[in-house]
């Protein structure tokens, strides 16, 4: 186990001036677990007043569900797949927030060089991992000729989206649920909330502290279940993990998982986990899955030409790699 010391997230204890913190008979830690969009979503925050704070937790789990209803593949009738639907024959209006995740998404890819890139759902649907079936190589060649992400093509002015080759269709998992996360922290500042742990599937919001300490965010260990390689004190921090043990099936030695590599359609091997500390959600998930596509060397490149973006990466021998500005704390830490 490995604690890491994080200059600008790491904590210092903090004290309530003229005493103690004081507690009331409905003041309190509240939290909740849903299944939504496909994981589990879990909210906890301090209120003052246990009404309040159950109700700052239902606006934050309907905000998962708008969004999982607006953005998910698997519903008919959500945006997403109203695009996927049309936009092969058609440029097809979407709403401003869509436009704009689109936008995002399109920079992340020229970021990465195409690491990142939401039309890998050519290939990301052929996969089940449940029945650990995969395609077959014709079907992935087929496939991979319908992923690019620059022939997604926006049209700023009209805000439509259009699919520039036949049998593309695009998926937002790469940070969707970093943007709800996010949308999460900041309706729950307008509920007056300022100590909240929120977290969808292995992305987390971490706002202020755990009332006089950090907030402990652990990195499981990926292949001991149960175990964690590294604990992060954090304060006011999002929190990205993508790994090769969430969806994923074992056969003839080759793991087969959810993450997916849009230049040859198949599951990267040379990284088990990755962990991204940034500012906000949508970012540090993105660059999570970019990371983990591009290797450690590459993906460590890519970190570290970012501003106030952090990584943790455990590669294929379950060594571990630090970004600069993790490994820069601990080692002024080992000189004193």
């Amino acid at each position: 186990m490995h604690m890491l010391g994080i200059s600008r997230t790491t904590a210092t204890r903090k004290f309530v001036a003229g005493g103690p913190l004081q507690y009331t008979a409905t003041s309190g830690w509240f939290k909740r677990e849903e299944s939504i969009m496909g994981t589990s979503i879990s909210v906890e925050l301090w209120s003052d007043d246990r009404a309040d704070g159950e109700a700052a937790i239902d606006v934050v789990m309907e905000e998962m569900h708008r969004i999982d209803r607006t953005m998910s593949p698997h519903k008919q009738d959500s945006e997403l797949s109203r695009i996927n639907r049309y936009a092969g024959t058609q440029a097809v209006p979407i709403n401003r927030e869509m436009f704009d995740l689109l936008t995002r998404a399109e920079h992340f890819s020229t970021l990465s060089d195409g690491a990142f890139d939401i039309s890998y759902a050519a290939v990301g649907r052929l996969y089940d991992y449940r029945l650990r079936t995969r395609p077959t190589a014709d079907a992935l060649a087929t496939a991979r000729a319908a992923v690019g992400w620059h022939h997604v093509v926006l049209d700023a002015r009209a805000q439509t989206v259009r699919f520039a080759r036949p049998g593309m269709c695009i998926d937002l998992g790469g940070f969707a649920k970093g943007y709800a996360v996010d949308n999460a922290a900041t309706l729950l500042h307008r509920c007056g909330i300022a100590n909240a742990n929120i977290s969808a599937g292995g992305d987390s919001r971490v706002m202020g502290d755990r009332r006089g300490r950090p907030w402990t965010i652990g990195i499981r260990d990926p292949r001991q279940p149960g175990e964690v390689v590294a604990l992060l004190p954090l304060e006011d921090t999002s929190i990205s993990t993508s790994g090769d043990y969430e969806r994923y099936f074992d056969e003839d030695g080759t793991r087969f998982h959810h993450l997916i590599d849009p230049a040859t359609g198949q599951s990267p091997t040379g990284v088990r986990s990755v962990t991204i500390l940034g500012e906000d959600g949508l970012t540090t998930e993105a660059f999570s899955k970019c990371v983990f596509v591009l290797g450690v060397e590459k993906g460590l490149q890519l970190i570290e030409a970012q501003r106030n973006i952090d990584a943790v990466i455990v590669d294929a021998a379950g060594m571990l790699h630090y970004s600069s500005g993790l490994l820069a704390p601990v080692q002024q830490k080992q000189q004193q």
